[in-house]
């Protein structure tokens, strides 16, 4: 889907999350599945721009959409393997993301708020924002169609 965009709309989305992509524990997400067949990476990269390109649309603030959607899985474990987190996937994995990309940028609260709401209604932390609330939706399109594959 990305490749059918034109470059001048990578290019402002790239402008948003270029210096996050190029991190190594962002780079890291390539090692870990996703549920389904993508990797961490693939499924963020595509949360990431399909809510930049929205809150862009409607004049939201795309710039934490697409960052918020980019780290919201940065958890950088192995989801399948039980003794790598404390309890259910579902509730453990926003807190790591969010503690990891808190270690690689300096976010806004919204930013944080995205990462840390976006399995609302099962997380601990509701959503604040309409961009927190737009990455939940997208996230969850993109996981059904992924796992629909």
């Amino acid at each position: 889907m990305i490749s059918r965009v034109s470059d001048a709309k990578l290019d402002a989305f790239y402008a948003e999350v270029g210096d996050l992509v190029r991190t190594p524990e962002v780079q890291k997400m390539k090692q870990f599945h996703h549920p389904g067949t993508m990797t961490c990476y693939t499924h963020s990269l595509f949360v990431a721009y399909l809510s930049f390109s929205l809150a862009r649309k409607w004049g939201w603030d795309y710039r934490a959409a697409a960052r918020g959607g980019l780290l919201h899985d940065l958890y950088l474990y192995n989801n399948r393997d039980k003794s790598a987190h404390p309890g259910w996937q579902c509730f453990d994995h926003p807190v790591a993301a969010w503690r990891n990309a808190k270690a690689i940028a300096k976010l806004s609260r919204k930013e944080e708020n995205i990462i840390l709401s976006h399995m609302w209604p099962f997380a601990k932390y509701g959503p604040h924002s309409k961009e927190a609330l737009l990455v939940n939706a997208v996230d969850t399109f993109c996981a059904t169609l992924e796992l629909s594959r």
